[in-house]
């Protein structure tokens, strides 16, 4: 598959709880940690796709209102075990894991939304559309 989007990033305001929090929900879809620095994480599976950031402005980092990054899992028990790891590293819940009758596409994906602790609202799907 080839991906039309570079890299998605979402502002945190402390990259050391941010590495806390993703580098463990993003191991149970299989995206690692594969690169960092002084300003940003970056995770994926072969190539950086999702940054961790703190924000260049140096100012406040804050979520957008209807905005939200979803990552593709191969399972629903995936999409489970990212919801429960989620919430384990201290992120809310913003939609237990089901299926979501009303998803363009497939009429069986199924998803679960958390907010991570910085507010950014995060998604695990399975039979999305990148399955």
């Amino acid at each position: 598959m080839l991906n039309f989007i570079d890299h998605l990033s979402v502002g945190v305001s402390d990259l050391g709880a941010a590495g806390a929090f993703y580098d463990r929900v993003l191991e149970t879809i299989g995206v690692k940690r594969l690169a960092a620095n002084d300003a940003f994480i970056a995770y994926g599976k072969d190539a950086p796709q999702f940054l961790a950031m703190l924000p260049y402005d140096k100012r406040e980092a804050t979520s957008g209102n209807g905005v939200h990054v979803s990552f593709h899992a191969k399972s629903r028990d995936d999409v489970d075990a990212f919801h429960k790891k989620a919430l384990a590293l201290g992120a809310s819940c913003a939609g237990a894991p089901g299926v979501r009758p009303g998803f363009p596409g497939d009429p069986e994906a199924y998803m679960a939304f958390v907010r991570d602790p910085f507010g950014n609202k995060l998604e695990a799907i399975a039979s999305g559309f990148a399955a």
